[in-house]
């Protein structure tokens, strides 16, 4: 099942691997993803993950790590507006 997740990052060089092996030692497949740099300097980070364990096993994993300030589960059809549109 695909699982959209929008997550507000603060910008270190290792934010992105944190994330990916979090994503990865969860058991959940990255399908896509879209980043952004916000007016804040923060990232702004929609990544659409294919699994189908419980999706909130993955965002109060990535809640947890130092680095993601804000992490929220997004019902499918937003991330497609997000990086399409």
């Amino acid at each position: 099942m695909i699982h959209n997740l929008e997550l507000t990052l603060e910008q270190r060089p290792e934010v992105l691997e944190r994330i990916l092996r979090v994503t990865r030692h969860r058991g959940f497949t990255v399908r896509d993803m879209h980043m952004t740099l916000a007016e804040d300097q923060r990232l702004q980070l929609a990544m659409a993950v294919d699994s189908d364990r419980a999706i909130e096993l993955l965002s109060r994993q990535l809640t947890k790590l130092v680095d993601v300030a804000r992490c929220t589960v997004r019902p499918a059809s937003c991330l497609s507006r997000t990086v399409n549109g």
